[in-house]
């Protein structure tokens, strides 16, 4: 047990729309993006698709759009994650598939758009890149001022917010010696000088974006952030919250020491911590990780991992199912793909065959052989899908666990009953020697 205090739930701002409502504004803004990417999920066949500029004109021929708004659409379908692209053809998302059922999916989607708004609105070709990136990086700056005004904010103000930052943002580009103290690099000589940058234009880049993506709206000189981009910002800025307050301090741990840390934490506060390490990372890295971790020979770890990855929830869907081909991953992926796919955490068991939830006993049995005491294996042992003891030893020295040995030994140990102790005892030392 911890006496540790967990951070209360955050609440947005007063006056927010219910997640369903944002969520509806969400879905009528991608309404040509969800078309779009439902097309490419039928039109996806062998040889069906085609090269993104065929499929671009096909679609507009079959929805009724512009080119235009196909082209519009297909980046905003790409880029919220309802349109996948491997190599030149397109294939639906996860996202797709919940879309009509499951209302953070939509969110999700949405604020992944959300943080693509510079690659979704095009940049005016005669501005430097690097003035493009230092306002691109500006934006949360802009974005917070919105938020905290609670209302329209007028133009000048956001200009003069803009100009302090990007000023700022070149001061640290252009020092003159680096971290060890020699001469800095200067990649940016070849483009217009500071003086020379249009900030005002870039401003109004930026805020056309933003509008575009359904995070503003513009105003005569004035801008206001929408329910969904007042919403975004909040969830943005508890991220940043949540990672500042690592509840145990393992945020800057690789996926292996955070899980150890967080391994005599009771659930609350370990998922408060998993949600800090995720906030510091980007998606695809902390997968990776975790799933790196789980393939240890720390039988707890594992556990641990697809726990974190419970609260990644759908991002890490696919990488999730592609380790459900690996043996000593499968139970826990399988169990993971239908708890998000809608079962009861209780009833997901049934989605595993006998061999397989007799292989994840053993699994948890190492662990807690390992890290836990004699009395919780004997709970353990309750767990068991089998009737009996005998029934349970004879379906786990098949199972070919690599720990099956440690478990026997370990459960005959900590079992009162002299006589089952003994059999237990002799299972283990008929394994260890290859014996019938």
């Amino acid at each position: 047990m911890t006496t540790r205090r967990t951070r209360p739930a955050p609440r947005p701002p007063e006056g927010t729309p219910a997640p369903a409502e944002l969520a509806g504004q969400a879905r009528t803004l991608l309404s040509d993006a969800v078309r779009i990417a439902r097309w490419a999920a039928v039109e996806r066949g062998p040889g069906a698709a085609g090269s993104l500029p065929e499929a671009r004109r096909r679609a507009a021929a079959a929805l009724g759009l512009t080119p235009d708004q196909v082209r519009t659409g297909w980046d905003r379908a790409r880029l919220s994650g309802l349109i996948e692209i491997h190599g030149d053809t397109a294939r639906p998302g996860w996202r797709l598939r919940a879309w009509d059922r499951d209302d953070m999916a939509v969110l999700r989607g949405w604020v992944a758009l959300f943080d693509a708004w510079s690659l979704a609105h095009p940049v005016p070709e005669h501005l430097a890149p690097t003035a493009v990136a230092e306002v691109v990086e500006a934006v949360p700056q802009l974005l917070s001022l919105l938020q905290l005004s609670a209302g329209p904010v007028h133009v000048p103000a956001l200009l003069d917010l803009l100009e302090q930052r990007v000023a700022e943002l070149r001061e640290e580009r252009c020092d003159p010696l680096d971290a060890e103290g020699g001469p800095a690099a200067h990649p940016a000589e070849a483009e217009p000088p500071a003086a020379d940058v249009p900030v005002p234009v870039l401003l109004d880049w930026a805020l056309q974006g933003l509008a575009s993506v359904g995070a503003l709206t513009l105003g005569p000189g004035q801008a206001t952030l929408t329910p969904l981009g007042n919403w975004a910002v909040w969830v943005k800025l508890e991220q940043i919250c949540v990672a500042a307050q690592s509840p145990a301090g393992n945020i800057e741990q690789s996926a292996e020491d955070m899980l150890r840390g967080c391994a005599r934490l009771t659930p609350g506060p370990a998922r408060a911590e998993y949600r800090a390490w995720l906030a510091a990372r980007t998606v695809s890295s902390a997968v990776g990780e975790l799933l790196a971790a789980a393939r240890g020979e720390d039988a707890l770890l594992r556990g641990l991992a697809f726990e974190a990855l419970r609260v990644v929830g759908g991002p890490a869907e696919a990488e999730v199912r592609a380790a459900a081909a690996e043996p000593s991953l499968r139970p826990y992926a399988l169990l993971w793909i239908a708890e998000y796919e809608g079962a009861d955490p209780e009833e997901a068991a049934e989605a595993l065959t006998r061999e397989e939830a007799t292989w994840l006993w053993v699994d948890t049995a190492a662990a807690v052989a390992d890290h836990g005491e004699p009395q919780l294996l004997l709970r353990h042992l309750e767990s068991a899908v089998q009737g009996t003891v005998p029934a349970l030893i004879e379906e786990v020295r098949a199972g070919g666990h690599p720990r099956t040995v440690q478990v026997l030994v370990a459960l005959a140990a900590a079992h009162p009953d002299p006589a089952l102790a003994k059999a237990v005892r002799r299972a283990a030392f008929q394994v260890h020697t290859g014996g019938v």
